[in-house]
């Protein structure tokens, strides 16, 4: 190869490699113009594209690609969390450390967001010089209102409202005061030295300051506390005094329940009482319904006595009236002669028996044929005894024993 054509080709090299460079800067040229010239812009987020010559701040609340224009891109959280870590000191020396988080939200209107680029330049600034400086603040400003046993018992929930209030609408004005209290601890008299809230005549806490996030439009929410440890001694004392509150309130349990066993008992044995009272109730209902039914029984029986009085009342009455209509019609003739009868049968059997003489043996006086004359006088003796005692019970008896000639002739 001779010396004009190896210099030719070294030319022809060089300048496919020149273009080799230019083509890449030119490429990276298009590619940085490219990147320099759009943004995208998400939903959750605002940015602020400052021009590159005029300098001037362009805000893009609403997502989508925006002209950056070779400008300066910076861009904001809508919505962020604030994890904290932070002291407090209660009005008793107690002290903790206040765990938890807050969300805070920043603005939309150009104003205020232009305030909180020029001041703090970025998020991170935004969160650490104003964000945290004012809830550092505000929990280091509540502590004093109350005691560590406030904090974690009674008024636990202030605790979290009275710092949420002053970090959105700003600090509040106190007055200092003194209290005596007793420690929980020693069970002595102490005095301590406590924060009041100054309250207007509204009713509503006079501030000692404006509320710094809400002059720059930010606002917070769900502020929350996750945990609240205490120093050692608070916690020594926090365990003393629930272990005396349980102390207290298992006695307190105890005497309700003794007192309930009490009601207990004399509820049961009101029960039993009642219950024996209403067996005896129901054995004495009983008693007065067999009662009653005996005596409506007995009732029943005299009235069916009374009945069967007056019926054998009515049946005498009758037989009676009967008999005296008979006896009136005849004159008893048939009961007369029935007794007649029985007393003429009666004489007979007792003449039949009778074995002496019925008239004397001796006869005082003559006849006019003596041997005769005795016996005629014995025999007319006898006669004359059963006719005497028959005429006797025939005028007892009210008989007649007369024939009437006029009624044999009828």
């Amino acid at each position: 190869m001779s010396r004009e054509d190896y210099s030719s080709r070294t030319l022809a090299s060089q300048l496919h490699v020149g273009k080799l460079i230019v083509a890449a800067a030119v490429c990276l040229a298009l590619l940085f113009t490219a990147t320099n010239l759009w943004e995208h812009l998400n939903a959750d987020q605002v940015m602020l594209i400052q021009s590159p010559i005029k300098g001037t701040l362009n805000w893009h609340i609403t997502p989508g690609v925006k002209w950056q224009g070779f400008g300066r891109v910076t861009t904001y959280w809508k919505l962020d969390t604030y994890e904290f870590q932070i002291p407090v000191r209660f009005n008793d020396g107690g002290h903790g450390t206040m765990i938890g988080s807050l969300n805070y939200e920043l603005p939309l209107d150009k104003e205020n967001l232009t305030q909180l680029h020029v001041k703090y330049g970025s998020q991170e600034a935004i969160q650490k010089q104003l964000v945290e400086v004012v809830t550092n603040k505000c929990i280091y400003m509540t502590g004093p209102l109350m005691s560590s046993k406030e904090s974690y018992a009674e008024k636990r929930t202030s605790l979290i409202r009275f710092t949420e209030d002053q970090i959105q609408n700003g600090v509040y004005k106190t007055k200092q005061s003194d209290v005596k209290t007793i420690d929980p601890m020693t069970g002595q008299q102490k005095t301590a030295t406590v924060a009041e809230i100054v309250i207007d005549k509204t009713g509503a806490p006079e501030r000692q300051e404006e509320a710094v996030l809400a002059k720059y439009g930010i606002r917070t929410s769900n502020f929350a506390v996750t945990q609240l440890p205490y120093d050692d001694t608070v916690e020594n004392q926090i365990k003393q005094q629930q272990q005396a509150i349980m102390d207290v309130q298992t006695a307190m349990a105890n005497a309700k329940k003794a007192e309930q066993n009490a009601i207990t008992a004399e509820k049961n044995g009101q029960a039993e009482a009642a219950k024996s009272k209403w067996e005896q109730e129901v054995i004495k209902a009983r008693m007065v319904v067999e009662a009653q039914q005996r005596l409506e029984v007995a009732t029943l029986d005299r009235q069916s006595a009374e009945q069967k009085k007056q019926e054998q009342i009515l049946l005498g009455e009758g037989e009676a009236k009967r008999r005296q209509l008979v006896m009136e019609a005849d004159g008893a003739l048939s009961i007369k002669l029935d007794a007649y009868k029985e007393v003429q049968k009666m004489y007979a059997e007792a003449f039949s028996k009778y074995g002496g003489a019925w008239v004397p043996t001796i006869v005082m006086g003559g006849a006019s044929n003596g041997s005769s004359g005795g016996g005629a006088i014995a025999g007319n003796g006898a006669i004359d005894l059963i006719n005497l005692l028959t005429a006797k019970t025939a005028m007892d008896l009210g008989l007649n024993m007369t024939m009437n000639p006029q009624v044999v002739k009828k």
